[in-house]
């Protein structure tokens, strides 16, 4: 356990304490950071309190007296409620952050009974969300590199999956959703990458759909079908970083001039958030993830689009797809957390109409001060591809 690094975390934060507690394992958090072995019988509250001065507290059930052995600090048992409110209240009067927020629903694995004895006692909560943020969503310079194959790999594979749907196109070959799918998993296996999902393939209306998905073949591509691909992935090794990237395009050798502009319109969008950060953070201004939101969000509501948004900007990346650091969000989970040196996140805008919709997603760290575009190597979407062009890749 990297106590160091937490407390570096609380005194950052400004709180007295991160206050960790689990019951049946429902806070996978909280088993996460601790390094808690899952098939430990958890039938009983334990409780771990690491205050930002002195030696953790472990407060374990009489019957379960092994739960917390492999963590430092000092332990007292309880057996009776009367017993716990007494362990607890030695950590009364001060502020600690615990999994909880009205907001951000990711981290919010503690329940309002055990909320309320915590209160009892006369500890004052507040949320952990900074906490988290700062202990587990920043990337070191190593994350950073893993992240970085990763999407030099889905670049990769992006090119490959157009390069299959321009032949079958100008070919007169039938393709199917599953047909692209199958060839993104392909090529996830032959490149050593995990996902915990099947990559998105949405053609035509199904492309107005954020988290389509079908069983079986899927759906025909049709002349004029927008096509949407969704992949993300991560090298399979410990500690390895996802990469999640969306690109767009047209069943057809040319785009119909209304959808061409559409994307155009997104893909402004896009880019207007990422100068939008460099702006802010190279003028030493304190950017949060919902002020990103609200600015992309207010160009395309500008443009008319307010009624086909049907989600935030982005999410924070790390481990995990969906990872425990700042998303740009102002709507969903609004994320007031600020962006810091190490965040990383998608900035994916999505327009969706009934017949069908756009998602064109990037990655972005921050170091040294400055956002950086997740695989540099390759070139990011600008234009909607096309059938028609000689190259997949813009």
């Amino acid at each position: 356990m990297e106590l160091r690094k937490m407390k570096e975390a609380i005194r950052k934060e400004q709180l007295d304490g991160w206050l960790f507690c689990n019951f049946r394992h429902r806070d996978k958090l909280a088993d996460e950071i601790l390094k808690i072995r899952s098939g430990f019988t958890n039938s009983r509250r334990w409780i771990y309190a690491v205050p930002l001065e002195g030696e953790p507290l472990k407060i374990v059930h009489a019957i379960e007296g092994e739960a917390l052995n492999d963590l430092p600090g000092r332990e007292i048992t309880y057996i009776s409620r009367d017993d716990l409110l007494a362990g607890l209240k030695r950590l009364g009067g001060k502020r600690w952050g615990v999994h909880s927020s009205p907001a951000l629903a990711a981290i919010s694995y503690l329940d309002a009974g055990t909320a309320e004895t915590f209160r009892e006692a006369g500890l004052i909560l507040c949320s952990a969300a900074g906490l988290v943020q700062r202990f587990k969503g920043l990337l070191d310079r190593d994350a950073i590199a893993s992240h970085e194959r990763a999407a030099e790999h889905l670049y990769q594979i992006v090119e490959i999956a157009w390069d299959r749907v321009k032949r079958a196109y100008t070919g007169g070959m039938e393709l199917y959703e599953g047909n692209i799918q199958d060839l993104i998993n392909d090529e996830f296996a032959r490149r050593h990458l995990v996902t915990d999902h099947l990559p998105i393939v949405a053609a035509g209306g199904n492309s107005g759909n954020p988290h389509y998905d079908f069983s079986g073949m899927g759906a025909r591509f049709k002349e004029g079908d927008v096509i949407q691909f969704d992949l993300w992935a991560k090298e399979n090794k410990p500690g390895a970083v996802i990469a999640d990237i969306s690109w767009a395009g047209i069943f057809a050798a040319g785009a119909p001039e209304g959808i061409a502009k559409t994307f155009g319109d997104l893909v402004n969008a896009r880019e207007g958030a990422l100068r939008y950060i460099e702006e802010e953070l190279s003028s030493c201004r304190n950017l949060s993830g919902a002020d990103v939101d609200r600015k992309t969000r207010s160009l395309l509501i500008d443009l008319g689009y307010e009624a086909a948004l049907k989600h935030r900007t982005g999410h924070g990346i790390d481990t995990e797809v969906h990872g425990s650091g700042v998303n740009m969000d102002s709507v969903e989970f609004p994320d007031s957390r600020l962006i810091l040196e190490g965040s990383c996140f998608s900035l994916e805008p999505g327009i969706y109409f009934p017949d069908f919709g756009f998602r064109t997603e990037i990655d972005v760290y921050i170091q040294n001060g400055r956002p950086v575009v997740s695989g540099g190597g390759y070139r990011r979407q600008f234009g909607l591809l096309c059938c028609g062009e000689e190259s997949g890749i813009l």
